[in-house]
Order: C-alpha cells, then structure tokens, then sequence
C-alpha cells in the first residue's frame, strides 16, 4: 500500500514579501554592482570601488551602495556613459 505524499511545508511570513499576492510574480532586479559586471564595464573589484568612489549615478542620483536593487528602464551612468537595465 502506498503511503500518501506529505503536505507541502507551510511558508513563514519571511518568505514572502508582504507586498506580493499569491499568483503574482516578482519584478526582475539586479544589484547594481552585477550589473555593471554584466555590462562589461567593471569587474567585480572595479565595480565596488568605482560605486563605494562616488562614481556612479543611478536614476540621477549619487549611489555608493553596491546592493541597490536595480529594477528595468533604471538608469545608470558612469564616466558619462548611460546604461538603460533591461531585466527578462
């Protein structure tokens, strides 16, 4: 006699964000100092000191947080170049 599969695990309130629904998927992002790795414009040493520098700008604002969470059409500018993300 096969035994019945167990119940799914239930979720605590910190595995999902309070802003979510269920069914409702999350919006791409990408942390800032990826990106900028993934651009092809800093490896990852480069890119921390070029954001913890001063100098890269996000939306046209200072950033010197390597984490920032970037979300699709932010932009980013460094030595006055303009990147767009563009998130799948």
């Amino acid at each position: 006699m096969a035994t019945p599969p167990s119940p799914e695990q239930p979720t605590s309130p910190a595995d999902a964000s309070s802003s979510e629904t269920e069914g409702e998927a999350r919006e791409p992002t990408i942390h800032l100092d990826q990106f900028l790795k993934t651009c092809g414009v800093a490896t990852g040493g480069q890119a921390k000191r070029l954001i913890q520098g001063g100098e890269v700008t996000v939306n046209g604002e200072l950033e010197t947080r390597r984490r920032r969470q970037l979300r699709v059409n932010d932009e980013v500018e460094l030595d006055g170049v303009v990147y767009v993300v563009a998130l799948s």
